[in-house]
């Protein structure tokens, strides 16, 4: 397990773009749990990685999110753009889920089977 209170940095290798730099984990069953819910938002470069998940759901949720679903080796294995509150996304063959501001994928080109780095900020 990571430590929680962490938030690192992604980018997008394959296409030399940046997702987020304050991005949060939830790897345990109540960060999970909670996830993004009593929020109203998420402020660009901010985000949730989820460790490990193959499927989220928006209800309750007061805001539009994009979504990105990532393998063991950090291969994005699915996109989903803008999905708005009172839904369900899944994609059984990913590990763990990236939750982003909406806009997010379209602003930095991501696509199924870019290659994603994530680390650390200090």
């Amino acid at each position: 397990m990571l430590q929680r209170g962490l938030k690192f940095r992604v980018r997008n290798a394959t296409r030399g773009t940046l997702l987020g730099d304050a991005i949060e984990i939830a790897e345990d069953s109540a960060s999970r749990a909670k996830g993004l819910l009593k929020r109203d938002g998420l402020e660009e470069g901010a985000g949730l990685w989820i460790i490990p998940c193959e499927a989220v759901h928006t209800f309750f949720m007061r805001f539009t999110i994009d979504v990105v679903y990532i393998d063991r080796k950090r291969r994005v294995r699915k996109v989903v753009s803008r999905l708005v509150p009172w839904r369900i996304s899944s994609h059984l063959p990913a590990h763990s889920v990236i939750e982003l501001p909406a806009g997010t994928i379209d602003r930095t080109g991501t696509q199924k089977g870019d290659q994603l780095e994530i680390e650390e900020c200090r």
